[in-house]
């Protein structure tokens, strides 16, 4: 794992953090600059950044991760950022949302939720902090295939496109696992996601999602 942030207190907190759970941190940095030689170097299984980075403290994060899946494509990148940036999470997302994550720094204090983010991008899948999801459902879109969602429909993708399992989503909802199951087979089909697509469905349907809402 590599940390970078131009915070040095939050740095050290964070990789206190992660080193308190288990999670080495061979390297970390607080600009962009050194981040793809350190990567290189260290070819780390994830890779948390800052959004916000000097010297303009705007998109140097997404640029810098961008750079990163695009060099180093089985390394999975988290973003952190104290604003929800729909435009640009989106933007970095429709490329490939798999191994990607986003949470607001507010989350880091909650350590089991960070490692388990980690743990997410790290196997290949995309998590997005639930305030994101929620600004993005809430953000004006053209009609679409979502509209064809029941509420409880557009729910299960919610969460889905947090990152949760079909057993977390039903929890979250206190549902059964078969219903799950029935609202996303539903979602799929009222996408146009068949089974023969190839892609993964799953990951299809949050980039929809995403993207109406973009």
């Amino acid at each position: 794992m590599i940390v970078a942030e131009d915070s040095a207190i939050l740095r050290q907190g964070i990789v206190r953090l992660l080193a308190d759970a288990g999670i080495g941190v061979p390297a970390q940095c607080g600009d962009v600059v050194e981040l793809p030689e350190l990567v290189a170097r260290h070819r780390p299984d994830a890779v948390l950044l800052d959004i916000r980075m000097p010297p303009t403290h705007t998109d140097e994060g997404i640029v810098a991760a961008a750079g990163i899946r695009a060099r180093f494509p089985g390394t999975g990148v988290l973003l952190l950022s104290q604003y929800v940036e729909t435009t640009d999470t989106v933007r970095a997302l429709a490329a490939d949302a798999r191994g990607f994550g986003y949470l607001l720094k507010e989350r880091v204090a909650d350590i089991d939720e960070l490692t388990d983010a980690l743990k997410r991008v790290t196997a290949g899948e995309s998590v997005l902090d639930p305030e994101v999801v929620s600004r993005l459902l809430g953000a004006p879109r053209l009609p679409g295939p979502l509209d064809e969602l029941t509420a409880r429909e557009r729910e299960v993708l919610s969460l889905m496109a947090q990152g949760r399992s079909n057993d977390a989503i039903a929890q979250h909802l206190v549902i059964g696992a078969k219903t799950v199951e029935t609202h996303v087979r539903n979602i799929f089909g009222k996408l146009g996601l068949s089974a023969d697509l190839l892609g993964h469905r799953r990951v299809m349907a949050v980039l929809t999602y995403l993207g109406a809402s973009a």
